[in-house]
């Protein structure tokens, strides 16, 4: 069975105002030092009013779900036992008058230096999907292919519509915030491996990105590990909705990997349609259409069940279709975490959305 990996980003915030706190050192040590928890697992991110986790490799979605849930209550009992809150959200809700404190490392030092506003306003929460490929030339064609899909998956996990205290009208304003780094969004259609390195090298040797790691792409591969790294999921605020997403995103690279052995074509989009579907996707979440395989526009949920039919078998060949088709049943139902934090913004203002953050980032 195809492994995956999931990487989360969650913000720290005080429980009475809802304002970010620069307690991330603390609350990772604390965390790191639980039994159930290595110091591995438990990393430092840009800003110290964040804490990223990592799984260890799963082959189940089940592991996977485990290990989340483990990982999520080890990190909001440490935040707790130093006065803050765990919270799962693509966005902080609000934030100080003045930049957030960044984490004291080379690499986030230089990033200041290079785009100060960039990294005040860089309080954006993410999840991150890794799935393993046989190799980077199939990682580079599935790349190639998963394009199309990445307006759908960002419109279902859009989680971050709050920022500075008010609704942005997007639903994921992550997205937007995150897109003003120079190589981000939508990655380009590469002819091969050869392609992607000699562009990426490129891009090292003329000083635009100091490293591979720059590559905010919402998908390329992983400079670590041998996998494709999908990037353009917001965090979920609960879990059974994070593992519904990785199960989805490696069903897709199944699929697609089958398509590359294939030689089936990869979809021919144009760059302006992909990158203003995307747009598209993070601004309305799944309130509006979304785009097919064709380019065409047609209901969110209409699109949502093409997604679930091209990627069938896959979820049948890893036992997770049950599981995963239930889930985006719901989430049609439900809506996304960005229409729950509307709709506690709504009915009891900011302190209700803190209040829902909180208790469903530890929720099963």
């Amino acid at each position: 069975m195809t492994t995956l990996g999931v990487e989360e980003e969650y913000l720290l915030l005080d429980p009475v105002t809802g304002l970010p706190v620069p307690l991330a050192d603390k609350v990772r040590t604390a965390a790191g030092l639980g039994p159930s928890v290595t110091a591995q697992e438990v990393q430092s991110e840009l800003l110290q009013a964040q804490v990223e986790v990592a799984t260890p490799v799963c082959g189940t979605l089940e592991e996977a779900a485990g290990h989340l849930q483990r990982l999520r209550h080890a990190v909001a009992a440490a935040a707790e036992r130093h006065g803050c809150r765990l919270a799962a959200c693509g966005t902080s809700p609000l934030r100080h008058g003045r930049p957030e404190a960044v984490t004291d490392k080379a690499r986030y030092r230089a990033m200041r230096t290079q785009a100060p506003q960039l990294v005040a306003e860089q309080l954006v929460n993410g999840m991150h999907v890794h799935v393993a490929v046989p190799g980077r030339e199939e990682g580079v064609q599935v790349m190639n292919r998963l394009r199309v899909w990445l307006p759908a998956l960002t419109a279902m996990s859009a989680n971050s519509p709050l920022w500075d205290g008010h609704d942005t009208g997007f639903a994921s304003w992550r997205t937007v915030v995150f897109s003003r780094w120079p190589v981000s969004g939508t990655p380009p259609y590469f002819h091969d491996v050869a392609d992607y390195d000699r562009r990426v090298q490129r891009l090292v040797k003329s000083r635009l990105i100091s490293d591979p790691g720059q590559l905010y792409w919402q998908i390329r591969l992983s400079a670590q590990y041998p996998t494709i790294e999908v990037r353009c999921l917001d965090v979920q605020l609960r879990v059974d909705d994070a593992v519904m997403l990785a199960g989805l995103v490696r069903a897709l690279v199944n699929t697609e990997l089958e398509a590359v052995a294939a030689d089936t074509p990869a979809p021919d989009w144009a760059p302006e349609l992909l990158g203003a579907a995307l747009w598209h996707a993070a601004r309305h979440g799944l309130g509006d259409t979304l785009h097919d395989l064709d380019g065409n526009a047609h209901p969110a949920g209409d699109v949502l069940y093409q997604l679930l039919r091209h990627a069938t078998p896959a979820l049948e060949a890893s036992g997770d279709t049950r599981r995963v088709a239930a889930l985006v049943d719901r989430l049609l139902q439900d809506g996304t975490g960005a229409d729950r934090q509307r709709a506690a913004l709504a009915d009891g203002g900011l302190r209700a959305v803190t209040d829902l953050i909180g208790a469903e980032s530890t929720a099963p």
